[in-house]
Parts: C-alpha cells; sequence; structure tokens
C-alpha cells in the first residue's frame, strides 16, 4: 500500500515538472500568456505596422495576383465553425490558390494569425487560435508551401474584429489572418 502510494507522488512530480517545464517557453504580456512561436514582441509590432500602412496587404510580395480583388488571393481571412479548427469547404479554393501562390514564390513568407470569440477561457482561446492557424499551415504545406515560409501565432479572443455579444460578431470572430510579409 505504501509503495503504491510512493508511485503514486512519483506520477505527481514528473507530471508536475513536465508541466513546469513546458511553461519556460511562454512569456507573461500584459494580462494574457502567450507562447513563443519564433516571433518577437519586435517582429510583432513590425507585422502591426505593415498592416497599418498597408504593406501586409501584399504590397512588399510585388505581385499584382496578391492585389487583384477578383483572385482568390485577396481573400486573407479564413473563418471556421464554432468551437472548430477545420478548413470550412467554402475556403478550400482561397487555400488552394495560396499554396500553389507560395509554392511558386519560394521567397514569400506569411504569417497566420490565428483567432477566437470570446466564449471560453482566455487560455482555451489562445489554445483554439493556435489549432486553427497549424491547421491552415499544415494544409497550405500539404498543397505544395513549405513549412519555413510561414509562421504562426495566436491570439486567441485579444484581437476581435467584431465587438458584439451576439452570433454575428462571435462568426467574424472566428478566424485565422493570412498576413504576406
Amino acid at each position: 500500500m505504501k509503495r503504491a502510494i510512493l508511485n503514486g507522488f512519483v506520477v505527481l512530480f514528473v507530471a508536475l515538472l513536465a508541466a513546469g517545464c513546458s511553461n519556460l517557453n511562454k512569456k507573461q504580456t500584459g494580462s494574457t500568456t502567450v507562447e513563443s512561436r519564433g516571433i518577437s514582441s519586435g517582429e510583432m509590432s513590425d507585422i502591426d505596422a505593415a498592416r497599418s500602412s498597408g504593406i501586409a496587404d501584399g504590397a512588399s510580395a510585388g505581385a499584382a495576383e496578391l492585389n487583384d480583388p477578383n483572385s482568390p488571393l485577396s481573400v486573407r481571412v479564413i473563418y471556421f465553425d464554432y468551437d472548430s479548427s477545420n478548413i470550412r469547404e467554402d475556403f478550400q479554393s482561397v487555400v488552394e490558390a495560396h499554396a500553389a501562390y507560395l509554392a511558386a514564390h519560394p521567397e514569400t513568407t506569411i504569417t497566420l494569425e490565428g483567432h477566437a470569440d470570446e466564449r471560453g477561457s482566455r487560455e482555451y482561446n489562445l489554445a483554439l487560435g493556435e489549432r486553427r492557424a497549424l491547421a491552415l499551415r499544415r494544409q497550405l504545406v500539404l498543397l505544395g508551401a513549405t513549412a519555413g515560409q510561414i509562421r504562426t501565432v495566436s491570439y486567441g479572443e485579444e484581437r476581435p474584429v467584431a465587438e458584439g455579444h451576439d452570433e454575428q460578431s462571435y462568426s467574424l470572430n472566428r478566424r485565422a489572418e493570412i498576413i504576406y510579409q
């Protein structure tokens, strides 16, 4: 009996140690904990600055097709169903077009930003945003892009595009954004 209890404590200790080690790669930013995925806060500032100046909309990529409003490449937001990271059927052609573009332009890099609506805990929504960005990344790589071209980041519920508390607002916030560098 004592041996079983001791074994239980050893297992618990190892689990806590492993959980503690997994937090070593996390940093506190404001009121949220964000796992570092290789994008520094300086790089995120650069991305935000590029977005506000219009560079992130494809101007730096130097390709007219990125800015053609009739091209599927002009769609840079992929929406998701509630509590899902599965890419919806209505966005498959958009994802295929971005993958083909990335495959044809290996020098081009993108950042995939995962987002969630406000329902759920902050931690859950960060994880859901990450799953959405990673699902999109996985699909792009399967379709021809290289993993080195794609960075992912999750903002969870922290950067909503719609501030309402209704299904229409929620559906606009359940998204992954494709940001061209």
